[in-house]
């Protein structure tokens, strides 16, 4: 079976009887193209997104008849969790973990990230108490960051370290 758009979002569709065949995706597939996967059900299908990218999400409708709708589920994975207690921890998480390249998620006041051991070991020395947990991971964050250089005098970084420091005058 060949789908090329979504159908819509599961809360968004009237069930009406018929059955849910589950699309289990792991977090970095959501942003394919082209992938070939089984549903639960063993039903095979193709994913051919060449106008946009698919941004797949949690509970997408990607196919639907009178018998089934097929729902993408993103699978849990080995996630680093931190919690930060304060602007200024966030930032340096933050900055940790994206001068490593690497996806970082936010949800509920927490940042994850794909469990690396490095990055782990990283987070713990740097006393942010990272925790390793099996999560989905839903809520990307995107940004978008004009290119940078690791010698400048005035970076983001430095920036934000500014705004978040507390003053000596509080």
């Amino acid at each position: 079976m060949l789908i090329q758009q979504k159908a819509g979002v599961l809360g968004n569709i009237s069930l009406n009887g018929r059955l849910i065949d589950w699309l289990y995706l792991e977090w970095h597939e959501t942003n394919k193209r082209i992938l070939r996967k089984r549903t639960a059900s063993g039903r095979e299908i193709a994913l051919r997104f060449l106008q946009e990218n698919p941004a797949l999400a949690e509970n997408d409708v990607l196919y639907q008849d009178d018998q089934s709708l097929i729902v993408v589920s993103i699978s849990p994975c080995d996630t680093i969790v931190v919690k930060p207690g304060s602007p200024y921890e966030m930032a340096s998480v933050c900055y940790e973990i994206g001068n490593k390249h690497l996806p970082l998620f936010y949800e509920s006041g927490e940042l994850l990230v794909p469990y690396e051991d490095p990055l782990f070991r990283l987070l713990a020395a740097g006393g942010f108490n990272p925790a390793r947990e099996k999560r989905k991971l839903l809520q990307p964050l995107k940004t978008t960051v004009a290119a940078h250089g690791h010698n400048s005098g005035s970076s983001l970084f430095s920036k934000i370290l500014q705004l978040t420091t507390p003053s000596a005058d509080a």
